[in-house]
């Protein structure tokens, strides 16, 4: 209660730091914004022109059915987007502490309040583009219904397990910078190893059981059947990953207790 007590008197700092930054990532930059939405569109056209001829015809079987010209495209939407923003929070949470090193030596705050501003940043640039994708459903006559609400508390799920992730992440990045790089090559080989791009259902039966202890795969098929079929998420196979996030945040947290007088000497 105190830390939450110690962000709320510290909100302004934190508003103008997301201010301030989202505003220094493109103020020498023509397009300015639309560069959010520009580099994971792109992503995007690249995936669907390598793989919509050999995904296409087994989306169907695979997907509740799912057909229509934007199919495998909003399938893809569905994962790339929700991943990215995954990705974006936990690489950033990681590097926050080392990035922010000299603010923390010289100015006396709450320390927590930079992964806060690590996750409104990606919050912000996920809201913009999902809010466009959001628009093409609408105007293409693929939006879900109902069950479209059901992305709200997915994606707060999502945060809780990126933040905690990210957290114990960017303590350990303090005192053991390996764990950064390395964490660099993981989220590649992650990407690859959750359903994102292809449906889990064209795998060997032994890589879909594997495949399921993925913590984002019950996440990522939650976001897809919402979007693709309009279908209520399977809210069962979304506990292994909530107490895995609880987990996480409390370890995190603890972690940064323990070591926050050290870290600044270690910065």
């Amino acid at each position: 209660m105190q830390m939450l007590l110690a962000l709320w008197g510290y909100r302004g700092f934190i508003l103008g730091s997301v201010k301030r930054e989202f505003q220094a990532k493109y103020s020498n930059s023509l397009l300015g914004a639309a560069w959010t939405v520009i580099n994971p569109l792109a992503m995007i056209a690249v995936y669907t022109l390598v793989f919509s001829q050999i995904m296409r015809a087994k989306l169907p079987e695979v997907a509740g059915g799912a057909s229509g010209p934007f199919a495998y495209s909003i399938y893809l939407c569905a994962g790339v987007l929700t991943w990215a923003f995954f990705s974006e929070t936990v690489t950033r949470a990681q590097n926050v502490f080392l990035e922010n090193a000299n603010l923390i030596k010289k100015i006396s705050f709450p320390r927590l309040c930079l992964p806060v501003i690590v996750v409104a940043n990606a919050s912000l640039n996920f809201a913009i583009i999902f809010s466009l994708f959001t628009l093409f459903l609408v105007i293409s006559g693929s939006f879900p219904g109902l069950p479209y609400l059901a992305i709200f508390p997915v994606l707060c799920l999502q945060v809780l397990f990126a933040v905690g992730l990210g957290m114990t992440l960017g303590v350990l990045n303090v005192f053991f910078r390996d764990v950064g790089q390395l964490f660099g090559v993981v989220i590649q080989f992650w990407f690859w190893l959750t359903p994102v791009v292809y449906p889990i259902n064209i795998l060997p039966e032994f890589a879909q059981n594997l495949i399921r202890y993925n913590p984002m795969t019950s996440i990522i098929d939650s976001y897809q059947r919402i979007l693709v079929n309009g279908q209520w998420p399977i809210w069962e196979s979304l506990w292994p990953v909530t107490m895995l996030g609880v987990f996480l945040c409390f370890w995190g947290m603890t972690l940064f207790r323990k070591h926050a007088g050290e870290m600044v000497d270690e910065l």
